[in-house]
């Protein structure tokens, strides 16, 4: 099912991006089907490379604005201004174009770009929170969220795991999979180390929120998650931003 000659209404025409974390991306997909896509790894300087990633995919999938059916975007866990900058973009977009704006987590999207074949059993989302603590996301077979996104201190890793019921076999995934699966092996709970690209892609991004979409709805604009307060706060006064 690809081809752009027929309506977003029988087949969604999507945008998605991210800046949540250590990347930066963007996706068109028409249907089913991805159709264009740019990904760079980067710790910074989101800001500056996501517009002419959106830029350079709309132009590539040769899709007007206005023939987009909804924008994807994800929400955290994540970096603070991360966050905010991939926000504000789709949510800025989609203000301009009445179009819906569906927010993903980034834990779901690094799930959805794990093999099918590791996903039979438990599936576990791992990601260097660059704190004390560890991003976590438990997924159930055939990728199925048993719960949100949580921010888990290393030592009480193991336990939460158990209380979880997450089929047959673990695999463990993410840019924090390595430390995870490690913490989890040494505390007797048995696990791999998954192959994915441990950070977010809007390719998934956009596959979500392809599933996600229903015509003729308009769901409010999507909010960051946060799982612990920024390291950053904004003077009430306004000003710079201070640690």
């Amino acid at each position: 099912m690809t081809g752009s000659d027929t309506t977003g209404k029988d087949r969604p025409r999507i945008l998605a991006m991210d800046t949540a974390t250590f990347g930066c991306s963007a996706a068109v997909r028409h249907g089913d089907a991805t159709v264009a896509e740019r990904f760079a790894s980067m710790a910074r300087g989101q800001s500056e490379a996501l517009v002419p990633m959106i830029e350079t995919v709309m132009a590539a999938s040769e899709t007007d604005p206005t023939e987009l059916d909804a924008i994807g975007v994800t929400i955290g866990p994540g970096a603070f201004t991360g966050l905010r900058i991939g926000l504000a973009a789709a949510r800025g977009m989609a203000l301009a174009l009445g179009t819906p704006c569906l927010g993903v987590t980034t834990t779901e999207a690094i799930a959805e770009g794990a093999l099918l074949s590791e996903t039979e059993g438990g599936l576990i989302v791992a990601l260097d929170s660059k704190r004390d603590d560890l991003f976590v996301h438990c997924f159930g077979p055939q990728r199925t969220a048993l719960g949100a996104p949580e921010a888990i201190a290393p030592d009480r890793l193991a336990e939460r795991v158990s209380r979880i019921s997450v089929g047959t076999g673990l695999t463990v995934i993410g840019d924090a999979a390595d430390a995870a699966a490690a913490l989890l092996n040494s505390a007797g709970v048995d696990c791999v180390v998954g192959r994915s690209e441990g950070i977010p892609n809007a390719r998934n991004v956009a596959a979500i929120t392809a599933r996600r979409w229903r015509p003729d709805e308009m769901p409010p604009p999507p909010a960051p998650l946060y799982l612990r307060p920024p390291d950053a706060i904004i003077p009430k006064n306004g000003g710079r931003l201070r640690p």
